[in-house]
């Protein structure tokens, strides 16, 4: 409720009354008899009171002066002083929020007074609190209250009579304030105080929190006046009243900025308010310093600029900062993300969320492949009964992956065999069956990866290692780039391909050394030993890493093969893991020395099958989804009913003993062909493979040239063993062939057999290559052009050995009288043209005669 209550004449009047309910009209009641008491009369004076109370306080015009101009309108004999620490000034921290649009903090903190204060002891209230500054004995009248509840005080305006000094009304105020202290309950260490208004107070509303600092501006009493820029002396002698002034700054010299200003630095913020309430708009008399026509003091406050050390450090010592700010950076993603990072490896490794592994869901497959048995009426049978043979043929070599994988010695196994002979299926499905705890990782996504982050994702996809920020990797860089720029230096903020993988392979080691001993507990009778002596003492608690495609594409880069054999010796030197390396590429051991240079690699060779369990693994397959009947009428096999299968043993004679090749051989006779058509297909189908990979589509960075590749298939052709150093003595290979050469084998077109540490003979790289090679020999069209385009190859060669030949012939020539220590060297350079000269004549003899097909034939 608001409402203006006003004595005139000895009568009371309620002049405005804004709704209340019950209890304010009481509360009011009784105030009005705790002024005036159980009297008739009134006083002689006129008051006009401004009351606060209520839940709801509507806004008046008076908050911020007469007719919202903010300022108060004093007639003669008319003088207001201004009371503090009426309102709290703590809360005004809640103007910085943002909840304008919620609470109106004007109206919030009366209400919560008004709720605070005790409804039969109004001692707390704005008016109650004036007329207690107000001595009984000052006949003056209170003509009207202006709280200011963001400055924490009133303004009271007061009429008296012609005959008295306001000083001395002043000073009498004061005295009764000393002897009857006015303290508030929010703040009862601190009395209220009083001072009269000198200047012309402005009641803005403004967002201006009140502060100890106040901008005095120097303003001319009249437009077109001079200003007089007060001294420090006179701004103490004017403001020290008010409250204890820690300093006074003047405007700067170099500043032109006006008007001119000061700046003073009150003790507390309730001095400063005071200052301003009573000193703006004052008008320095001439006699006081305010020139020649007057200063007019213009006061508002300065908010105290807070110090951004954080900020001003890092702009001002970036070569100290920024290294700091990375150091907290690397710890907290230590800190935060590696044990997370950790858990989700964990999780890959023991595949804790595979559906697959969950017994529900593996009840549930096999209840559904029971049912499908039954109203299918077959027996079971593997999807995999091809492979049976290949086992059979194979279980040494598995029986001795398992006897190493239970010694404790370093275990570091190397299965090396040509693509397609099964490596990755003895290793996961026979050697390590009814293991847990194996990690595989395929280096071919992540050497075939392009670009540092895709290699980082690819990596990390490998090992389950989550979350991997590698877009972070480009923008690190950036900064880096950035920060080299401001400060002349990297800060090592951008990490290389090295370091973020040597990342994911640490955080790797972590959580299979937490696998291998979390099985581990106290009432094991080896709890006293240490976790290396456990770890030495249980290589089957020990973690199984495959690397499949060790080596792929290694000419490429070398970096990611690198640092996965240092991890891997870290690994088995620690015993933390098992590690086996499944690679196409012969020369591994030039690789893995380099992380392991004094250890023996237990190595195990996967060739071609033998014919017999080639035919053993086509005839599975043919076998493997038929349906025998039940009962005493048991249907025969497609291996037994088929007469085509009589050339199975032709057929797989030229095919060879590669395991993909005999599976798309059986795949092909399983849906109807004969074996020998199927075998022809596949001959055709590799020979347009061989046409196409090697020599017709041959990229200008691939570091052979079709010539070359064509003189190995043509070679091959008719011999299926070259002996490797003659080949290197061709025109064709003399320059960098032991480079092409181990390109072809590392594109699979060859193979290379070595002896002794040494390579010896060359072979197809597959099997099937030899009858591809042989039909491509036979295409006599093609057979032509390339062979043509072997003997230009040639015809170049010598014809830029007979120019040098002649050029130094040239330079003999042109000596005096030709002596005869050069004439050796004439006749040699002579026979060496003469040489080159015919080679190129039996050359171009040939090329006539291969142009003449070329000419003739499609």
């Amino acid at each position: 409720m608001v409402g203006l209550y006003k004595i005139i004449n000895g009568q009371s009047l309620w002049q405005h009354t804004l709704p209340a309910n019950r209890r304010s009209i009481a509360i009011l009641s009784r105030r009005r008899h705790a002024y005036f008491g159980s009297q008739q009369h009134v006083p002689r004076q006129e008051r006009t009171v401004i009351a606060t109370y209520g839940r709801r306080l509507r806004s008046t015009d008076i908050a911020t002066g007469n007719d919202k101009t903010g300022h108060i309108e004093a007639a003669q004999n008319e003088g207001i002083f201004y009371l503090d620490n009426v309102y709290p000034l703590r809360l005004n921290f809640l103007r910085n929020v943002s909840i304008k649009a919620f609470v109106d903090l004007d109206k919030l903190i009366p209400q919560l007074m008004a709720k605070v204060d005790n409804p039969d002891n109004a001692a707390t209230d704005p008016t109650t609190l004036a007329q207690r500054a107000m001595p009984s004995s000052l006949p003056i009248q209170i003509k009207e209250i202006l709280p200011r509840i963001g400055e924490g005080g009133v303004f009271v305006k007061f009429a008296y009579s012609p005959g008295q000094d306001r000083k001395e009304i002043e000073k009498m105020i004061k005295t009764h304030l000393k002897e009857r202290p006015i303290k508030p309950w929010f703040n009862p260490f601190k009395r209220a105080t009083a001072f009269l208004v000198k200047g012309v107070p402005w009641l803005e509303d403004l967002h201006r929190i009140p502060s100890t600092r106040l901008k005095v501006e120097f303003s001319p009493s009249a437009p077109g006046r001079p200003a007089e820029e007060l001294s420090q002396e006179t701004l103490y002698t004017l403001f020290r009243r008010y409250g204890k002034l820690k300093d006074i700054i003047p405007q700067p010299a170099e500043s032109k900025e006006i008007p001119k200003y000061a700046q003073l630095h009150f003790d507390t913020v309730r001095h400063a308010i005071m200052a301003k309430n009573c000193m703006h708009g004052y008008t320095v008399p001439p006699g006081e310093g305010g020139g020649d026509s007057g200063t007019v003091l213009k006061l508002v406050y300065l908010q105290k600029k807070k110090p951004h050390f954080v900020w001003n450090g890092l702009m001002n010592h970036p070569r100290i900062a920024i290294p700091l700010l990375l150091a907290f950076i690397g710890t907290f993603s230590v800190m935060v993300f590696d044990p997370i990072r950790t858990f989700f490896i964990k999780a890959h490794v023991t595949r804790s969320f595979h559906i697959s592994d969950n017994k529900l869901y593996k009840w549930f497959r096999w209840q559904a492949s029971r049912a499908n048995e039954l109203l299918s009426l077959r027996h079971h049978r593997p999807e995999d009964a091809g492979l049976s043979a290949i086992w059979d043929d194979r279980k040494d070599a598995i029986k001795q992956i398992q006897t190493w994988l239970m010694e404790s010695a370093d275990t570091f196994i190397v299965i090396q065999g040509p693509r397609g002979s099964g490596k990755k299926e003895l290793v996961m499905d026979e050697a390590l069956k009814g293991r847990k705890n194996n990690l595989l990782i395929d280096c071919k996504g992540i050497q075939e990866a392009r670009g540092d982050s895709a290699t980082i994702s690819a990596a990390a996809s490998e090992v389950g290692y989550r979350p991997v920020f590698s877009w972070m990797n480009s923008i690190s860089s950036l900064v880096d780039l950035a920060a080299q720029g401001t400060i002349g230096t990297k800060t090592g903020f951008s990490e290389t391909l090295d370091t973020q993988l040597a990342k994911i392979w640490q955080n790797t080691s972590s959580a299979l050394r937490q696998i291998a001993l979390e099985d581990r507990s106290q009432d094991d009778k080896d709890a006293d030993l240490g976790d290396d002596e456990y770890l030495e003492a249980h290589p089957e608690k020990r973690p199984v890493v495959v690397i499949n495609n060790f080596l792929h594409k290694s000419q490429e880069s070398s970096i990611v093969y690198d640092k996965i054999s240092e991890w891997a010796a870290s690994l088995t030197t620690a015993n933390v893991a098992h590690v086996i390396f499944l690679t196409n590429d012969v020369s591994f051991s030039k690789s893995l020395s380099k992380a392991l240079p004094n250890r023996v690699f237990r190595q195990i060779s996967l060739g071609d099958c033998s014919p017999d369990v080639a035919k053993r693994f086509v005839l599975n397959h043919l076998d493997a989804d038929a349906d025998e009947g039940e009962g005493p009428e048991l249907k025969s096999l497609p291996s037994q009913i088929r007469d085509d299968l009589v050339e199975l043993d032709d057929c797989i004679s030229t095919l060879g003993g590669r395991l993909t090749d005999l599976e798309f051989l059986a795949r092909r006779i399983k849906t109807g062909e004969t074996p020998k058509k199927a075998i022809k297909e596949i001959i055709e189908q590799s020979a347009s493979e061989i046409l196409k990979m090697y020599i017709l589509d041959v990229d200008k960075s691939r570091p052979w040239t079709p010539e070359q590749a064509w003189l190995l298939i043509k070679s091959l052709a008719e011999s299926e063993t070259l002996r490797y150093n003659e080949l290197l003595l061709s025109d064709t290979y003399k320059s960098g062939g032991e480079a092409t050469l181990q390109a072809l084998e590392q594109a699979e077109l060859i193979g290379i057999i070595s002896s002794n540490g040494r390579p010896q003979s060359i072979k197809p790289g597959k099997p099937v290559y030899t009858a591809a090679f042989k039909a491509l020999t036979q295409d006599h069209v093609l057979k032509a052009r390339l062979d043509l385009a072997i003997l230009s190859e040639l015809i170049t060669i010598e014809t830029q050995g007979i120019a040098k030949h002649e050029s130094e012939l040239n330079l003999l020539g042109q000596l005096p009288g030709q002596p005869a220590e050069v004439r050796g060297r004439i006749n040699w350079l002579l026979n060496k043209l003469k040489g080159s000269q015919e080679k190129v004549e039996a050359y171009e003899r040939k090329s006539g005669t291969l142009k003449t097909i070329l000419s003739k034939e499609f």
